[in-house]
């Protein structure tokens, strides 16, 4: 199966308590495209200044791929910068966030699989 452009871009409020609305455009239809092991398959893009506020997963994990810009991200309560190109993986039980602390779009693919 090939999809072209056919998913569309959605607005989402604030995510898990952060700041801002984000787009975002689901990468899959549902859960069955996904066997069953996973809930999300998103990409999203985060203006200057949005976030993901921080959250803890429980059941599953969830990796992000920086596909441009930069941003700040927590990684169990450390602070780690993020770029373009860079993967983070926040395991079953552990905490992350994000916020785009640049100046342009911090756009990035999100997974979440379940444990």
């Amino acid at each position: 199966m090939v999809r072209t452009k056919e998913q569309q871009t959605v607005t989402f409020g604030s995510i898990r308590g952060g700041v801002g609305e984000i787009e975002g455009r689901c990468i899959t239809v549902d859960s069955k495209e996904l066997y069953d092991k996973g809930r999300l398959f998103k990409h999203m893009v985060l203006a200057p200044g949005f976030s993901v506020g921080d959250h803890t997963h429980q059941g599953d994990n969830e990796i992000y791929y920086i596909l441009s810009g930069t941003g700040l991200y927590n990684d169990n309560g450390k602070t780690v910068t993020v770029k373009a190109g860079d993967t983070t993986v926040c395991n079953d039980g552990e905490t992350h966030g994000i916020i785009n602390n640049g100046k342009e779009p911090l756009e990035l693919i999100a997974l979440i699989l379940y444990c």
